[in-house]
């Protein structure tokens, strides 16, 4: 196995966490040279389920070669080390195009949760699976009628014994058609209980009899989120992610890790694409002005304001509202990018049947997916400058 010199050397290789003091420049520099000499660029399959082959394969290379595990703890199968050696492989695999931003996501949003509240024995068998592309993972949190409302979510989880029945649906689970697992919310209290008290989490196998899911026809094309239906599934209790009524505090711990380090993979993302802007640009000869230098400074606004969310992480501070900001900017960042795309070349994503298309539909959903750009800004007026509810 691979094991970087500026990660920890011969510690990171016998299990122990390096040092913190990382030289991020270098274990980067490494970590290209090795993506240099082996070839992980994707085969032609374009589709959805071609995507998650084409991430488990990279994950697959990265983890015998160390490279994936750095940055997650000893105890869940790591090499230790600061969180940003996780942004930084991320960057890169994501970046060169060896894998779609979105599966890579699921990773960085449901691992962490995992290591903050699985058991120890839980936690030591299963994220290892994830991180060497053994296995995929859904996040069921969204139902039909409590999408920003998540306190209000309906699924109920009921007592027996030492084990507990689910009945409910939730919606818009990403790549629940392919998953293995899934960090679950229910509803457990009672019907006095307020409702950020009466949520519990659980980690449930995919293939449990009574979990029926069908995959949602999207307008581009992709059929990345579906429904989720739960019809009597019996779960054990030693599946339960902590405490009953955890739910809404892992919930809350949990979304953060979505504007973090898998932002900086989006990022990496729309920089490339950016790129291929601009070549198209050169190739057809269009007329430039000033709308790819507002794109350009979006994007690296976004970028300096996710690298600072990157250093708070890597220095240990919990994230909350204040990554409100970092959605915003990427919603804006993103749907600019596209809008620019569609102003500059005419037709090309009208009338051609190119990656631009589905693209530029799914950038729609950029101020709606991961929480609403008026909820965001909502949170940023209250929470971060205490203006008040009106």
């Amino acid at each position: 196995m691979t094991t970087p010199t500026t990660a920890g050397g011969a510690a990171g290789a016998a299990g122990e966490s390096p040092s913190s003091e990382v030289d991020i420049a270098q274990f980067q520099a490494e970590l290209r040279a090795w993506l240099d000499a082996n070839d992980l660029r994707p085969g032609p399959d374009a589709s959805l389920q071609g995507h998650l082959t084409q991430f488990a394969r990279v994950s697959a290379a990265l983890y015998e070669a160390g490279w994936m595990r750095y940055g997650w703890p000893v105890q869940a199968g790591g090499l230790g080390g600061p969180a940003m050696l996780r942004a930084v492989v991320g960057e890169e695999v994501v970046g060169r195009g060896l894998a779609e931003p979105g599966p890579y996501s699921m990773l960085e949003v449901l691992a962490p949760t995992m290591i903050d509240y699985a058991s120890p024995e839980l936690t030591a068998e299963m994220v290892p699976r994830l991180l060497s592309g053994r296995e995929q993972w859904c996040q069921g949190f969204s139902e039909p009628g409590s999408g920003s409302d998540l306190a209000s979510l309906s699924t109920r989880a009921t007592a027996r014994g030492d084990q507990w029945v689910i009945n409910g649906q939730k919606v818009w689970t990403s790549f629940a058609q392919y998953s293995h697992r899934c960090i679950l919310l229910t509803r457990t209290g009672g019907a006095d209980a307020p409702n950020h008290q009466a949520i519990t989490a659980f980690f449930v196998d995919m293939d449990t009899p009574g979990i029926e899911v069908r995959p949602l026809g999207t307008m581009h094309g992709v059929d990345e989120f579906c429904e989720v239906y739960f019809d009597d599934v019996v779960v054990d209790g030693t599946r339960m992610l902590g405490r009953p009524g955890d739910g809404w505090q892992l919930a809350m711990d949990l979304l953060p890790f979505e504007r973090s380090t898998c932002f900086w993979q989006r990022i990496a993302y729309l920089y490339s694409r950016f790129d291929a802007l601009i070549a198209e640009v050169k190739r057809q000869g269009a007329a430039v002005d000033d709308e790819l230098g507002a794109v350009y400074l979006a994007l690296h606004t976004l970028r300096c304001r996710s690298r600072g969310t990157q250093h708070r992480l890597a220095d240990g501070h919990r994230l909350g509202p204040d990554t409100s900001i970092d959605k915003v900017l990427l919603a804006s960042a993103e749907q600019l990018l596209y809008d620019t795309t569609r102003d500059l070349l005419p037709g090309l994503i009208e009338l051609n049947d190119s990656r631009w298309r589905p693209e530029y539909l799914y950038s729609r959903a950029a101020t709606i997916y991961g929480g609403t750009a008026e909820i965001q800004r909502n949170i940023i007026a209250r929470r971060l400058l205490d203006l008040g509810k009106e």
